[in-house]
């Protein structure tokens, strides 16, 4: 099986124990050689200030090539072009641009009536300044506010044509779902990469909780196993070889490319990665 590119997203800390939470993970897991690593925005835009702070500290000090999250939420033109400007001025070459997700308690997205309306807004606004690598969404199952999967992948050619390099897509539990987005992209003249996005199961209930939001199905057989591995105390066991084998299959079906959600928990990613054959080089000296 060859080995994949790898890249991880972290979150931004809201307290001193989530900072130390999210320098362990980087610690944990830079030494895999990820591509690039990205840094959420929270809904609404509720950690503008915190992503940003976040992205030029590991900019500077990690050593990674590090991917600023930036939405259309809550925010003025002006206003997100001035985070802009900050990204750029910290040496930040690579942006995930999305429309974001709405503040909590509201019923849907809503423009801020100065600001971007769409992602492809968004991307176009960025493309014009010339000084960034734009990586977008993309969604296997159905986003929730598509009519449509057909809607979905041509939303997906708008950002691609609006200035986008890749795409990294929500999670998803089986790699049949990928493989038939995937196919559904090239017939619609998609090619540009399209990254599988995984979610090490940390939590069930949190990632069942999460499935069910983002409108990401979830197969009777993942519910069943789960609930079985509650019983029994094999959730991390169980969670391990779900994801391994979801990425194995990838891998098989022509994938080299992963994008891990690591909600700042560096160890069922680090062990699904050492399962796949991405581990750190060791280099032996001084042996006598």
């Amino acid at each position: 099986m060859k080995r994949p590119e790898i890249s991880f997203e972290f979150f931004p800390p809201r307290n001193i124990e989530a900072t130390f939470r999210l320098w362990d993970t980087v610690q944990a897991l830079a030494p895999l050689d990820p591509r690039f690593v990205s840094v959420t925005y929270g809904a609404g835009g509720t950690t503008r200030e915190l992503t940003r702070d976040v992205v030029a500290t590991l900019h500077k000090h990690s050593g990674l090539n590090v991917a600023a999250h930036l939405t259309c939420v809550d925010a003025t033109k002006e206003e997100t072009l001035a985070i802009v400007e900050q990204f750029r001025a910290s040496g930040v070459t690579d942006i995930v641009a999305l429309r974001g997700d709405p503040p909590k308690g509201a019923t849907g997205f809503t423009p801020h009536p100065d600001g971007f309306g769409s992602s492809v807004e968004l991307i176009e606004a960025l493309r014009e300044t010339g000084d960034f690598n734009i990586r977008v969404g993309a969604y296997p199952d159905v986003h929730p506010d598509a009519v449509s999967g057909q809607a979905d992948i041509e939303f997906l050619k708008r950002k691609f044509d609006a200035g986008a390099t890749e795409a990294l897509t929500q999670f998803f539990f089986e790699a049949e779902t990928f493989f038939r987005f995937r196919d559904a992209c090239e017939k619609a003249g998609i090619d540009k990469p399209i990254v599988p996005g995984i979610l090490p199961i940390e939590n069930w209930k949190g990632a069942r909780r999460f499935a069910e939001n983002c409108g990401t199905k979830i197969p009777a057989w993942v519910i069943e196993a789960f609930d079985r591995a509650e019983r029994d105390g094999r959730q991390d066991l169980l969670a391990t070889a779900i994801c391994t084998e979801l990425c194995s299959e990838l891998i098989e079906g022509g994938v080299d490319k992963l994008h891990f959600y690591t909600l700042n928990r560096p160890e069922l990613t680090r062990d699904v990665c050492f399962a796949l054959g991405v581990a750190p080089d060791v280099k032996l000296e001084h042996v006598a």
